[in-house]
């Protein structure tokens, strides 16, 4: 039988032609050092910045130095069972977080895995940590209020959905009340939040998380926490993964308010990582890429046009200060990328006054336009109230004679300064705000002692809650004052029955 080779040589080719291997062919490497959360490895010549890598033990890793020779990565999660000359592999995956409504509600660590008990998250979705900002012309501008509920906030620094407004000042402050306070205001307002501990304490976080529980608050709440015991590298990518988590519900026409807590430990934890992998420090050790570590975060909070769904991303980073220095590096560096700061001070958190926002130093870079028009019209002069009231203040510690009109100026700022105070997870919704800052700007607090004034005010919410609901309906719909004639006579009404001064 003669065989012909030209039949042989076409089955061949049919087979080559359809053959599939059942193997996987992955770029492997060799680690070379390990330790501190670092670790090099030689033999990945074609991994990308960013990329996820599995080490042997099934610990995971993301490339960060692309170097001649080797790469530099951060080792995510434990580090003690990596040695030298173990196998680290390619997954071609750009690192990526799990993301959506299945995640609202838990506490997650940076990778998205969760940490509260409460079992599997179940979502098919998943974005990258690291995504390019909106562009500006992807942009709208801010002119929507976020409400946080605190008087003196939304009152003298307005925050609007899609703002980035710093809260700035010395540990034990009241800087995360601030926040959480604005987080339990969110409560019907349409508004998912995610709170980021970066190298907090566990017991701290812990005690957030159930303070969130207890107000109804966690229902809308996604927790991400790197804390204090976990490598630098978690801490490193933290934010970077709660701001992946916010633009899945962003770019689907949700509003969404983060709170960064706090980002100066993120900068140090950098600068960990950064000197580790040989990248040369700068000012104060800080590698020269800080001011883009933070800015490439921030840049990603913003209220996008109608065409990508409207939706907003609010962001509240905290920057912790060394004795009120608001002029060191990385302080610097964040208000130079927000839309303004809330500035709070050790001496007025002592004091008593609290929230202790320095009204002098705090500031809102979209200022009116984050604020309903009935605000706009009782808040207009409060600033200036406050700053000649602290002038005013150190001026007269030196004598006693006053004529009647700095007395008046005296005692309207005592009152302002106490109306603004609010004891701590109680937010105000804005009609009663508006309400209390009218009857102050319009004097009808100027004969109530001083040591009454809150109990003035919270006498006052319930007697309207009971007699002029109506009223504050009028500033929820319209977002405008009553005619003024029917609010003074409601407020005098009240001031006849209630016998205060």
């Amino acid at each position: 039988m003669a065989i012909d080779l030209q039949e042989i040589s076409e089955v061949i080719k049919k087979q080559l032609d359809t053959f599939k291997p059942h193997f996987d062919i992955t770029e492997t490497g060799v680690v070379t050092y390990v330790g501190d959360g670092i670790a090099r490895a030689q033999g990945l010549e074609n991994a990308m910045s960013g990329e996820l890598l599995v080490f042997s033990n099934g610990a995971y890793g993301m490339a960060q130095n692309l170097e001649a020779t080797d790469v530099g990565i951060i080792i995510l999660g434990d580090f003690s069972g990596i040695r030298e000359g173990d196998e680290v592999r390619r997954t071609g995956k750009i690192m990526e977080v799990p993301v959506g409504d299945a995640l609202i509600g838990r506490v997650v660590n940076p990778l998205g895995i969760p940490v509260d008990g409460l079992g599997e998250i179940v979502t098919s979705k998943s974005r990258p940590v690291e995504a390019p900002a909106p562009g500006v012309m992807q942009r709208k501008s801010v002119s929507e209020p976020l409400q946080t509920g605190l008087k003196a906030i939304d009152a003298l620094v307005p925050i609007g959905r899609g703002q980035r407004e710093l809260i700035i000042g010395d540990r034990q402050t009241g800087k995360t009340s601030v926040a959480i306070d604005a987080i339990l205001n969110q409560k019907g307002q349409d508004m998912i939040c995610i709170y980021v501990a970066i190298g907090q304490k566990e017991s701290t976080v812990r005690t957030q998380v159930e303070t969130l529980r207890q107000y109804g608050a966690l229902d809308y709440t996604i927790v991400v926490t790197a804390s204090a015991s976990q490598p630098s590298p978690l801490l490193y990518i933290a934010p970077y993964a709660g701001v992946a988590m916010a633009e899945e519900f962003m770019y689907n026409g949700k509003h969404v308010l983060i709170v960064y807590d706090d980002l100066s430990k993120q900068a140090v934890a950098y600068r960990e990582l950064s000197l580790l992998l040989r990248r040369p420090p700068g000012r104060e050790a800080y590698p020269g890429d800080v001011f883009y570590l933070h800015s490439r975060l921030l840049e990603r909070s913003a209220k996008v046009s109608d065409a990508l769904g409207g939706g907003s991303i609010t962001a509240l980073p905290f920057i912790e200060t060394q004795a009120g220095d608001i002029s060191a590096y990385i302080a610097t560096n964040v208000i130079s990328i927000t839309d303004g700061q809330i500035f709070l001070q050790e001496n007025l958190f002592n004091s008593g006054i609290r929230p202790a926002i320095d009204a002098g130093s705090s500031v809102s870079r979209v200022g009116g336009s984050a604020q309903i028009k009935a605000m706009k019209k009782v808040a207009g002069t409060l600033r200036l109230d406050l700053a000649s009231y602290r002038e005013l203040e150190a001026f007269t510690q030196f004598g006693s004679d006053l004529d009647a009109a700095t007395q008046a100026k005296l005692n309207r700022g005592r009152r302002t300064v106490e109306v603004l105070k609010q004891p701590l997870h109680k937010p105000l919704p804005v009609e009663k705000q508006v309400l209390i800052l009218y009857a102050l700007t319009h004097g009808f607090l100027d004969d109530v002692p001083v040591n009454d004034i809150l109990t003035f005010e919270e006498d006052m919410y319930s007697y309207f809650d009971l007699h002029y609901s109506d009223l504050f309906e009028i500033i929820r719909t319209t977002k405008d004052l009553p005619e003024e004639a029917q609010l003074d006579q409601a407020i005098q009404a009240f001031k006849d029955q209630a016998k205060f001064g």
